[in-house]
């Protein structure tokens, strides 16, 4: 059986500028229907990943396949098969927004019926109601959708977005995010930003870099366990300091038991087993009542500072 190549498989990419490192044997891949976050500080290297996987940049050694098509040997075929939004959309100001998407069409060389295609992409985006207003007159948050609806003419089956929520208010980020999930169940996107809560909230899937290398590559709810080997939990928990820790500390699997804040207690354990049954069972007998019980004791900030503290930023 001939095993299905990957949406977007980054092989060992390496990119020098000079003598500096900015991407050093960076690798990972992303399946059909996934949204996976790239996440980093500034200066990390997200954006020479995004560039090099849309073919702005080659990259010094390494690949680049977009559903198994090198971007490199064949720029054209796997160009086709990308969608890009760029931190700062490329809009003409004077154009209104159907001009200007009839231009993107064009220069794109779609082969779809140009009034349907551009009517749905609009529908998709929700700009159908300024598609006569002038690109210079819109709002941030809607010349961010234009800038989306272009890169979804040709219906790529990749999209890459470039830290697409930058200066928008929390009503049009809140927008933003719930069109990108919805966009993420007919393509695979790939989310670029230093904005945690942006990342937590719309990826399946987080790949962490720092300083040009990946540090961590999990799924979102998985990532402490990533970083530190171990199962987490997170615990409130009302009773005695010392009969909280002997009760949890009695259940097999568990590693070691750590007291917070207040009614706070982080329990470490072997990675593949499930403690939470027992634990609630060795509380209860305690008389020790758990008031709140969270898979994956780091939070995603503490991840993130975990992975590139000490990092230049």
């Amino acid at each position: 059986m001939i095993e299905q190549a990957k949406m977007i498989e980054v092989r060992n990419v390496t990119k020098r500028y000079g003598s500096v490192k900015a991407l050093d044997d960076v690798s990972f891949t992303a399946d059909s229907g996934e949204v996976l976050g790239l996440l980093g500080p500034n200066g990390a290297g997200k954006s020479t990943t995004m560039n090099i996987m849309t073919g702005y940049l080659s990259a010094g050694e390494g690949t680049v396949l977009i559903e198994g098509v090198d971007i490199l040997e064949h720029p054209r075929e796997a160009k086709a098969k990308i969608g890009y939004l760029p931190e700062i959309p490329p809009l003409y100001p004077d154009m209104t927004v159907r001009k200007y998407l009839e231009f993107i069409f064009e220069l794109k060389k779609v082969r779809l019926p140009k009034k349907e295609h551009i009517d749905e992409v609009m529908e998709v985006v929700k700009i159908s109601d300024v598609e006569s207003r002038v690109i210079r007159n819109l709002s941030k948050g809607y010349r961010q959708r234009v800038g989306l609806a272009a890169a979804l003419l040709g219906n790529p089956p990749v999209l890459i977005l470039d830290e697409p929520t930058v200066g928008l208010d929390p009503k049009q980020i809140i927008d933003i995010r719930k069109l990108i999930k919805s966009l993420g169940k007919k393509h695979t996107i790939i989310f670029s930003s230093h904005v945690l809560s942006e990342v937590s909230a719309v990826c399946d899937r987080i790949v962490m870099i720092n300083n040009g290398k990946i540090v961590a590559d999990a799924a979102t709810d998985k990532l402490s366990e990533a970083i530190s080997g171990d199962g987490m939990l997170a615990l409130e928990v009302d009773g005695a300091t010392n009969a909280v820790r002997d009760a949890i500390g009695s259940v097999e699997g568990v590693k070691r038991v750590t007291k917070g804040a207040g009614m706070s207690y982080t329990v470490e354990y072997e990675s593949g087993t499930d403690v939470r049954r027992g634990i609630f069972n060795a509380l209860a007998k305690a008389n020790c009542p758990i008031l709140m019980m969270r898979q994956g004791g780091l939070t995603l900030e503490e991840s993130f500072l975990k992975l590139t503290e000490g990092g230049e930023d």
